[in-house]
């Protein structure tokens, strides 16, 4: 029994130790550069939004954040560099609403996505919309899903790529609405509103801030977007919700993970720096001519955001039995 007592006391003495180590890291953490991987090619807009925070957070913190292009593998290549890095806060990952979908869809990860990364939190999200052409005739979603019943598969639905989070929203309203069209996957945004208002497909889904300056001239129509509020750019056009689908909800979202096993004082500390600069007027200003919104999250609620993602588009996934690209 004294030999348990003594063993036990050594170990919360260990465990004391420890703990205020990390503690002492978090208080002087960070003491060097952070590298900031974004796993798409720079200008869009991951690359745009990574750069504007890691730009503040580099302020803040007075150490250089420097941003990695590391794309490949709808997200893959730069996660598996994440899950490979020191779990000492000094690299982290942006990871977009795909990162939920490749769990599902791609058995052969050489990480495990439960344990390898840990959730530091969301930055900006955008809401997805239902577009039309102009000469296509729908005026409503309604309208669109009258139609859909009448010709089962004759209404060409533009989406990005074909197995990405386009792809969950396409067949999501498919579920819900319960109608059946014709997928047409683009490469991205600026093509498939080429197609669209070119007349070469009928509708399509897509964030809306990729198409608010073309929805504002008239080149196309935004007929409804996500979301429990209508958006400030489109005051006049109605959420799902307000048009009789309640339950259709997909979004993009933003957040930052760390390796997975990087102390949870780090992590809080740059979750709580993060979520101080997404309230500053300056980087709500520049996040706004992205048009984008910030949306702030903890560590826990972002964790439990993938965890529903995840569930929900593995769902989706074996409905459909789609495949990776």
């Amino acid at each position: 029994m004294k030999l348990l007592t003594r063993v036990a006391f050594a170990t919360a003495a260990c465990f004391a130790v420890l703990s205020s180590g990390f503690a002492q890291n978090a208080d002087n953490y960070p003491e060097r550069p952070i590298r900031f991987m974004v796993p798409y090619p720079p200008g869009g807009p991951t690359d745009l939004v990574t750069r504007i925070v890691g730009e503040a957070l580099g302020e803040s913190f007075g150490q250089p954040v420097v941003v990695e292009n590391r794309p490949g593998g709808s997200g893959v290549v730069a996660a598996e560099a994440l899950a490979r890095a020191p779990a000492d806060g000094y690299t982290i990952m942006l990871a977009i609403s795909t990162h939920a979908i490749n769990s599902t869809l791609i058995p052969s990860l050489s990480y495990d996505p439960n344990t390898a990364f840990a959730p530091v939190g969301t930055m900006v999200s955008s809401e997805f919309a239902l577009l039309a052409n102009p000469d296509a005739g729908y005026g409503s979603v309604k309208e669109v899903i009258e139609a859909a019943k009448a010709n089962p598969g004759k209404i060409n639905a533009g989406l990005i790529g074909s197995a990405g989070i386009g792809r969950m929203a396409v067949e999501l309203f498919a579920d819900q609405a319960d109608v059946r069209y014709t997928q047409v996957p683009y490469k991205g945004s600026a093509a498939l509103f080429t197609a669209l208002a070119g007349g070469e497909i009928d509708i399509a889904f897509d964030i809306a801030n990729s198409h608010l300056a073309q929805i504002k001239s008239g080149r196309i129509k935004a007929l409804a977007v996500t979301g429990d509020q209508r958006l400030d750019a489109l005051p006049d056009v109605p959420t799902f919700a307000e048009v009789g689908l309640p339950d259709y909800d997909v979004r993009m979202w933003f957040g930052i993970l760390a390796p997975g096993k990087t102390p949870p004082e780090i992590v809080n500390k740059l979750s709580q720096e993060v979520a101080r600069l997404l309230h500053t007027d300056e980087v709500r200003q520049r996040l706004a001519k992205l048009e984008f919104a910030p949306f702030i999250s903890t560590p826990e609620e972002f964790s439990q955001l993938i965890k529903d993602d995840t569930a929900r588009f593995a769902k989706i996934i074996k409905d459909a039995d789609i495949k990776p690209q």
